[in-house]
């Protein structure tokens, strides 16, 4: 049997970053690398798989019980985020870490320190794998991938571990909010799902962020310097006043838990136009409403001080909180609950502050909380994974799937 560790390698050498600016599905044609290769390693597992034009891998193991019991999903997604490179990984295998500081060399000079990720601690005498700090990590989302696969492996070959019809799902795109917009849960035909695609280890998630983009084009007005008192108009410094409108203590660096932010993710231009690029994030649907209207109203304002068409809003909805979607079916949380429990981790049931494939699908009809990948820090260098974390997450699948399978009829 392949390890874990060796799946997951594997799978984060492949570049699958995704880009927001491509209007294809899947939105960069090398995610596609890895999808083929996951669809063909269900193939070889035995496992009926097949990956469809928009990137969709699908796999299903037909039940070996009698009685009928729930189909059961479980769902990663292979982008990873724009926000850092995704190409040439180098990781670092730090075996049992001692609690020190962790050199990433790639980068002379740069660490990951107890001192400002204290987290860190909890994982002394464990390994972890880092960046070298040129990239990001990829544990978001090749971790919860590596897991499902380490499962399936597992079940294929026990023929003697019982189990009900098991659905395997995989998805480009999820980390620009498109991972599930054309995935065709009728298709997929499962009861309930879970995505592995949440944090530390322990995390167990049913309600997440209501989220939208927004951007907004600035256009100004350029004049040759020497001759522009009284005429020129700045987008830069425009743009500047446009964003200095919106609460400071409203970003993300200053919220925790159920508070909302809107957080400035692209500055670009120059005297003639610049661009601006939100995120907007809030748990409470009609706060969420009234902070897309707060961008609306600040660009309204500079079009009412420097002229109407100066300030452009462009504000899109990505994805809704689940929690009004998997509430009523409250036992695949509970069913989550006990499987950790039985793996000997602690649940942390906690909102999402972001999003998953999870929010999309329980509103196409298709239950499906998020489950610990096990990962810290994602979308940057300092990101990294206990690897015992990730054993943990793939024990949790198959205890999830033996709960369901012990209440055949």
């Amino acid at each position: 049997m392949e390890n874990i560790l060796d799946r997951f390698l594997r799978y984060v050498a492949v570049d699958t970053q995704s880009d927001e600016n491509s209007e294809s599905q899947p939105s960069t044609a090398k995610q596609l690398n890895l999808l083929r290769m996951l669809r063909d390693e269900l193939l070889a597992m035995g496992v009926e798989a097949t990956l469809d034009e928009y990137g969709y891998v699908m796999g299903s193991i037909p039940s070996n019980i009698s009685g009928k019991v729930p189909a059961i999903g479980f769902i990663a997604h292979v982008d990873t985020a724009p926000d850092a490179s995704g190409a040439d990984i180098k990781p670092q295998i730090i075996k049992e870490y001692d609690g020190g500081e962790i050199a990433l060399k790639g980068v002379p000079g740069l660490a990951l320190k107890p001192s400002e990720f204290p987290e860190m601690l909890q994982y002394v005498g464990q390994t972890l794998i880092t960046t070298d700090g040129t990239t990001l990590l990829g544990a978001d989302d090749k971790g919860g991938v590596a897991e499902i696969m380490d499962a399936v492996q597992y079940i294929m070959e026990h023929p003697d571990f019982k189990h009900g019809e098991i659905k395997i799902g995989f998805t480009p795109d999820e980390e620009i909010g498109r991972g599930v917009v054309k995935f065709d849960v009728r298709r997929f035909a499962a009861d309930y799902a879970y995505t592995m695609d949440g944090g530390e280890i322990g995390e167990l998630e049913f309600e997440n962020f209501n989220a939208a983009s927004a951007k907004v084009h600035i256009q100004g007005r350029n004049v040759h310097p020497g001759y522009s008192k009284g005429k020129m108009r700045n987008a830069l410094l425009i743009g500047m006043e446009m964003n200095s409108l919106l609460p400071v203590e409203q970003r993300p660096e200053y919220t925790e838990g159920y508070e909302g932010f809107f957080h400035l993710i692209g500055f670009s231009g120059s005297v003639e136009e610049a661009n601006l690029t939100y995120i907007i994030r809030d748990h409470d649907r009609s706060i969420f409403e009234k902070r897309k209207k707060a961008i609306v109203d600040c660009c309204d304002f500079i079009n009412l001080k420097y002229g109407e068409g100066t300030a452009t809003p462009v504000v899109k909805d990505q994805y809704y909180n689940m929690r009004e979607q998997v509430e009523p079916h409250y036992h695949v949380v509970e069913k989550a609950m006990k499987a950790m429990e039985m793996a000997g981790v602690k649940p942390k049931i906690q909102p999402i502050r972001g999003g998953t494939d999870g929010a999309n699908l329980s509103f196409k009809g298709l239950p499906c909380p998020n489950i610990f990948a096990g990962g810290l820090n994602f979308h940057g260098k300092m990101e990294f994974v206990p690897l015992e974390s990730m054993e943990k997450a793939s024990q949790v699948i198959l205890n999830i799937i033996s709960l369901y399978g012990s209440e055949s009829e």
